[in-house]
């Protein structure tokens, strides 16, 4: 049921401080108004500046602590020494460059899918930028606009309103003239005109404008995970670093020099910089891979909630059919003469200034004879399922036609609608003409009407529709269908793209939501359905733990878009839905989905593929910092050497990992997911190491032994690193296999060749302690592969 609105609104505004003129402003008072500054100057996509993205990927926490450090190594120790800083300083200017690319992508993409509203000036109406509004212009509005700044209802064609962004209530608001419409709203029916009373940031448009549209890199599960590990990691890393100062300055009495090298060379790999940085470069060349195939990415995170979802709800029109339709048959009842029905069919396409899809295929198929007159006209709702009109036909007399869906105009039992059944099966759709009794500002007026004709129309299925649901499916996502049309119909359509299961009718769906939930669980479509309860039913689907993404092109998604975990919207959809959905489709193209969910999917499983060996670089550092205070020896590295085993087993080999395909559905619990093999595998890790190094103290004696002894750890704990790579890396192709391959090759050139060795300070000495050292790491790797799989199976994912 609507509501009068004489005026009241949720704000009020300032009162119109010019006359309202059905032609709109003059170019003159345009420029007038341009130079009072009086422009409607909203933000601009709010991505970030060049600035603040350099300022995002330099002023970080721990790139603080790593510029301190380095600046102290250019001062205390040969410039190989110092190399993690150079790797640190590429890594900001690889992240800066992608995240510049990013952004541009997203800031062309947008100006693709930016609304430009109809604005009536020297009584012409054209098309402007949201930006171009000044104050006191007339703007035309018609179903799926936005009111995109505040003002006052001028023209008011059966003008409806929805509101509930703003005030939460779903019941559209019918407005009048001289009623307050709000920026924000969206037009659910009817059509007008209203006179801008606030522009630019004045409005809560801009706010809205701006927040719909955030680039942003935050409020997401993984980048929050990130985060909260980062924040363990630097409580660890304080009182770990405190006591190797102290053991490697106070205790040691080394020299002053080699000692602050080797402080050094144990804190910064606590340090897992690339994290953070491999996220963002995954996240940015993810926006930019779907920039390509026309996908705008209107909140950052939206990539990896689609990857996450395990249910899509479809609309079926714009989705599975295209937008647009056929009359194929007209069938006369109760003795109506078709040539008669036919002209009223063509007065009501005349009556609707805003056709809807189905209306205009009436209006493509019977064109108007001009010779009757409207009286008063119904635009189509969502809601009620029918538009209507009062004519005045050539011989003075009036009649009130209703066109709508037939199961609501007519009544249980009534031939017509058996007639309806048969054809819905065929997967056609079908509109009843009748004629009324009452007037149509009666709520009661179903209850008298005469049935004249039934549309049968024949809607246009999309090619890619089969294709992108045999995808989901393959996927183990779930596909529901929600549509406003007859349900038998809309399973017909749903089973010629290969979706089958029952067809629920939605107004027999139980009101509470476990109810409506155990309903939806077995269900795959429902038709009849209102936009509060496509609303109501997305909400039951996020109460049984599912991860909902809604897709829908027409204002009456707009409610279910914005409450489901991802909106999807179709360029060509309404102004209000591309507002408030996470992705638009700009190319319009269903098959588009696949697309966004398998970027999605790559970057979150490849995330929490390379975490793992960052941490496990964080895990053993931590343990060998707090063994070497323990035992009161030297560190067994200098920064070179951790420089180079980081490059090899974690930096080089990460980068290809992140951005590698990979096709398994994210799944929660992302610090849980990570930590229960890099705290192993750190342990193990360190344990082996610090075992070979001691070992090594032993064995090695003399002058210069402290090369030999850490050249023998290097290779121990770089041999660990690289089975952990190797599991990281399953299951094996054969680029991942060279991958492996070539990262063991390059390390084995540094122990061969006589410069390398020099540059790096390692060389092994003798043939017993290298072969020692490589049957620790032979334990420790089968003791990785049992903790593993025993992790496995203890804290499944």
């Amino acid at each position: 049921m609507t509501h009068i609105d004489a005026g009241a609104g949720p704000a009020e505004v300032h009162p119109v401080r010019a006359p309202v003129r059905a032609g709109g402003l003059t170019a003159a008072e345009v420029a007038e108004r341009v130079a009072r500054g009086q422009v409607n100057d909203v933000p601009v996509r709010s991505s970030r500046s060049l600035t603040e993205i350099v300022r995002a990927n330099v002023l970080t926490r721990f790139n603080a602590i790593i510029g301190v450090l380095w600046l102290i190594m250019l001062f205390v120790a040969p410039i190989q020494d110092s190399l993690f800083g150079f790797v640190i300083l590429a890594n900001t200017g690889i992240g800066i460059v992608q995240e510049w690319r990013a952004k541009q992508t997203l800031d062309s993409l947008a100006v693709i899918g930016e609304a430009r509203p109809t604005v009536r000036r020297d009584g012409i109406a054209a098309e402007v930028g949201t930006g171009e509004i000044v104050l006191d212009d007339l703007l035309e509005v018609g179903p799926g606009d936005k009111i995109v700044v505040d003002g006052v209802c001028v023209e008011a064609d059966g003008l409806e309103i929805d509101e509930s962004l703003l005030t939460g209530e779903a019941d559209p608001v019918l407005k009048r003239p001289g009623a307050t419409v709000m920026s924000g709203s969206f037009v659910v029916a009817g059509g007008g005109a209203y006179q801008a009373a606030k522009v630019g940031r004045e409005a809560y448009a801009a706010q809205l404008a701006e927040e719909a549209s955030r680039f942003t890199l935050v409020h997401s599960e993984l980048r929050t995970g990130i985060s909260t590990i980062l924040k363990y990691v630097t409580w660890m890393m304080v009182p770990t670093a405190i006591g190797l100062v102290v053991s490697q300055l106070v205790v040691q009495h080394s020299a002053l020099k080699d000692s602050v090298a080797r402080t050094v060379g144990g804190i910064v790999p606590m340090v897992p910089e690339g994290l953070v940085l491999l996220t963002s470069v995954a996240f940015a060349i993810g926006v930019i891979r779907l920039g390509r195939k026309q996908c705008l990415v209107q909140e950052l995170p939206a990539i990896e909630g689609l990857a996450r979802v395990d249910t899509v709800c479809l609309d079926k029109t714009g989705t599975l059919t295209e937008g647009g339709m056929d009359v194929s048959e007209l069938r006369a009842l109760d003795g109506y003469d078709e040539a008669y029905v036919r002209r009223v069919l063509g007065a009501l396409g005349e009556s609707d200034p805003r056709p809807n899809a189905s209306l205009r295929a009436i209006i493509d198929a019977y064109p108007d004879s001009e010779d009757w007159r409207c009286v008063e006209s119904l635009p189509f709702s969502s809601a009620r399922k029918y538009s209507g009109a009062t004519f005045s036909e050539g011989d003075g007399q009036a009649s009130t036609w209703l066109l709508g869906a037939p199961d609501v105009l007519l009544p249980d039992g009534s031939p017509a609608l058996a007639e309806t059944g048969r054809l819905n099966e065929r997967g056609l759709r079908v509109l009843l003409l009748a004629r009324a009794g009452g007037d149509l500002d009666d709520p009661g007026i179903t209850r008298s009407v005469t049935p004249a004709a039934l549309v049968v129309l024949e809607q246009r299925l999309r090619p890619d529709a089969a294709g992108t649901l045999g995808y989901f499916t393959a996927q183990n996502v779930r596909a529901k269908v929600i549509s406003g049309d007859n349900a038998v119909s809309v399973g017909a359509v749903a089973a010629k793209v290969g979706l089958t299961g029952t067809a629920v009718d939605a107004r027999r769906l139980p009101a509470d939501r476990d109810g409506m939930a155990r309903v939806l669980e077995e269900g795959t479509v429902f038709g009849r359905v209102t936009p509060r309860q496509k609303r109501d039913m997305v909400g039951a689907l996020q109460s049984r733990g599912h991860t909902v993404a809604m897709t829908g092109d027409g204002v009456n998604d707009v409610l279910a878009l914005k409450d489901a975990d991802i909106g999807v919207s179709m360029g060509s959809g309404s102004e209000a839905t591309r507002a408030v959905a996470q992705i638009v489709l700009l190319d319009n193209s269903f098959a588009g989905l696949p697309s966004v969910v398998a970027e999605g999917r790559r970057v979150i499983g490849n995330i929490t593929r390379v975490a793992t060996l960052f941490l496990v670089k964080t895990v053993y550092s931590v343990l060998l910092a707090l063994l070497v205070t323990a035992w009161q020896v030297e560190y067994p590295f200098l920064p070179r050497h951790l420089t180079l085993l980081s490059t090899l087993t974690i930096g080089v080999p990460a980068f290809f990992l992140a951005l590698a395909p990979n096709t398994e559905r994210a799944r929660p619990h992302f610090v849980r997911r990570v930590m229960r093999y890099a705290v192993p595998g750190g342990v193990v890790a360190a344990v082996a190491t610090f075992t070979a190094y001691l070992v090594a103290r032993h064995h090695y004696t003399g002058p210069g032994s402290l090369e030999a002894e850490t050249s023998a750890a290097t290779l121990t704990l770089f041999l660990v690193s690289m089975w952990v790579l190797a599991i990281i890396a399953r299951p094996y192709t054969w680029w991942r296999i060279a991958l492996v391959a070539a990262m063991g090759a390059a390390f084995l050139c540094v122990l061969v060749v006589p410069g390398l060795q020099r540059f790096f300070a390692l060389e092994l000495v003798g043939t017993t302690l290298p072969w020692v050292a490589v049957g620790i790491a032979a334990v420790a790797a089968a003791a990785l592969e049992l903790l593993w799989k025993w992790v496995g199976r203890r804290f499944p994912a």
